[in-house]
């Protein structure tokens, strides 16, 4: 890939492929606000990762659309891996992101979508369906969340932050994540659990929090991230301080100098 990322494709009928973007948010939005509240689990894929008729739902009125005006592009959604190519161009979906949050009547759920060329998010764009907020963002172009361009805020250290994380479905991940929090607390404002991946990376933009931290993550819960949160101003690296990618399992978000610093603890903590 070039250094330079492509334009992004507009769509033969005239739509580009934000407007798509923002389309499919609009009907991932009206289908969990009708089901908001009275969601029962349909499946269950493991041990707290569960699937409601919703997330079903959702994707086939998302991929359906898409699939009518991008009809060469490859999509990656979670609940049906419909295709896995990286090369050209590539819809990652995640209709319901916080099933466990949607099924038990919570509210903190999102719909999450990104475009990618080569396996590079170049667009991504997280809705939460119950209060609208929107957090777009486009490779070289900005962040904006509700159409205002948004930086994450400043913050230089863990001691100054709100600090999020989520805990995933591998057991052994999961009690790091724990640990990780236990040597760092009290050392920071406050701690959060989103259950959402996608809703923790648009926080940051959003300014909920100033540092993620995920250890258990599929393409489809980090593509938008990657790109609204650089695109925000901050970074997202993998356990080696790499950049993450779409195939990054674990991450690091916030301001550069937050995540140094929270590497910088964690490396340094009695047993890491």
């Amino acid at each position: 890939m070039n250094d330079a990322p492509p334009p992004l494709p507009v769509a033969p009928d005239g739509t580009p492929a934000l407007e798509a973007a923002r389309a499919c948010a609009r009907l991932a939005r009206d289908i969990a606000r009708a089901a908001a509240g009275r969601a029962p689990v349909s499946a269950v894929k493991g041990r707290g990762n569960v699937v409601t008729e919703t997330d079903v739902a959702v994707e086939r009125a998302v991929i359906e659309f898409l699939r009518e005006r991008f009809p060469g592009h490859a999509i990656l959604s979670e609940e049906t891996a419909a295709a896995t190519r990286s090369a050209g161009w590539m819809w990652v979906i995640d209709p319901i992101d916080g099933t466990k949050n949607f099924s038990r009547g919570l509210s903190h759920f999102a719909f999450t979508l990104a475009l990618c060329f080569d396996d590079v998010p170049l667009l991504g764009l997280t809705t939460h369906p119950i209060t609208g907020l929107e957090v777009a963002a486009v490779a070289g172009s900005g962040c904006f969340v509700d159409g205002a361009p948004a930086r994450l805020r400043p913050c230089g250290s863990v001691a100054e932050a709100v600090l999020a994380m989520d805990l995933g479905y591998d057991a052994e991940r999961a009690r790091g994540q724990l640990a990780l929090a236990s040597r760092l607390w009290p050392g920071m404002q406050s701690l959060r659990i989103p259950g959402s991946a996608a809703l923790g990376f648009a926080g940051l933009a959003a300014g909920w929090w100033d540092l993620y931290v995920h250890a258990d993550l599929q393409p489809w819960d980090v593509a938008a991230g990657l790109v609204i949160v650089r695109e925000a101003g901050g970074v997202v690296v993998g356990p080696g301080a790499e950049p993450a990618s779409l195939r990054s399992g674990a991450v690091i978000a916030g301001t550069p100098a937050a995540v140094a610093d929270l590497r910088r603890l964690a490396a340094a903590a009695p047993g890491a």
